[in-house]
C-alpha cells in the first residue's frame, strides 16, 4: 500500500491553533521582564573573578621586566600558541634580573584556548591572564599579541593573601596527603618488612 497521509482529524486546526497560542504565550511572558542584554561597547559586564581573559606580562617594581625567557609558558601550551625566544642579558642591556630575558615573546590567540597553563609554568610569575576579554579583530596578523603588547608599563597590583605562610609550608590537600604518607609508612614498619609471595 503507498504512503499516504492520514486523513486529517477534525480537532487538526484547532489543536494548531492551540499550539501557536502555547507558543506565543512563551514571548508574551517574556515581554514584561526586565532585558539582561547591555549596550556592549558603552556598557562592559564585569566578569567573575577567576575569569581568564587576555596574557599580561609583568615588571618588578624596579621596572625590570618578570620574564627571564625561560620558555617553560611554551612548553607548556597544549595549543602551541606561545614563542619565546631568550637572550643573554648584558651589563649594558639589563632587561630582567636574570641571566636571560625573552628576546620574543608572541601568544597566537588564534590558537590559544585560555587555560592558564602557561601561567602555572611561570616561575616568576610574569604571566599573568587578566579581565581583559574583547579580542575581536578583522585581521588574523592583529590576533599575533608581542612582548610590546603583552608587558605592562607599571607592576600590577596584587591583592594581598588571606594569611602570611612561611617557606616551605605546606598547605591545603597537599599537607593532608603528606600526613597520610606519613601515617601509612609508620603502620609498614610497625608491622615489619613485607614477605614477598614465592
Amino acid at each position: 500500500m503507498p504512503d499516504t497521509p492520514a486523513p486529517e482529524s477534525p480537532l487538526g486546526p484547532l489543536r494548531a491553533t492551540a499550539n501557536i497560542g502555547r507558543g506565543l504565550w512563551v514571548t508574551l511572558r517574556h515581554l514584561w521582564r526586565r532585558p539582561i542584554t547591555i549596550s556592549y561597547p558603552e556598557q562592559r559586564r564585569e566578569p567573575f573573578q577567576r575569569f581568564k581573559g587576555r596574557h599580561v606580562l609583568d615588571r618588578h617594581a624596579d621596572g625590570l621586566e618578570k620574564c627571564i625567557g625561560c620558555e617553560l609558558c611554551a612548553g607548556a601550551c597544549p595549543a602551541d600558541a606561545i614563542l619565546v625566544i631568550g637572550a643573554p642579558n648584558t651589563p649594558e642591556d639589563r632587561r630582567s634580573p636574570g641571566e636571560r630575558y625573552a628576546k620574543v615573546y608572541e601568544i597566537n590567540y588564534l590558537r590559544c584556548i585560555f587555560c592558564g597553563l602557561c601561567v602555572e609554568a611561570c616561575p616568576t610569575e610574569a604571566l599573568v591572564m587578566s579581565h581583559a576579554y574583547d579580542l575581536a579583530s578583522d585581521s588574523r596578523d592583529s590576533l599575533i599579541f608581542t612582548k610590546d603588547q603583552l608587558l605592562v608599563e607599571a607592576p600590577l597590583q596584587r591583592r594581598p593573601a588571606d594569611e602570611d605562610l612561611a617557606a616551605g609550608q605546606e598547605v591545603g590537600d597537599f599537607r593532608i596527603l603528606k600526613e597520610g604518607l606519613a601515617k601509612a609508612r609508620a603502620e609498614a614498619a610497625a608491622h615489619g618488612p613485607r614477605k614477598e609471595p614465592a
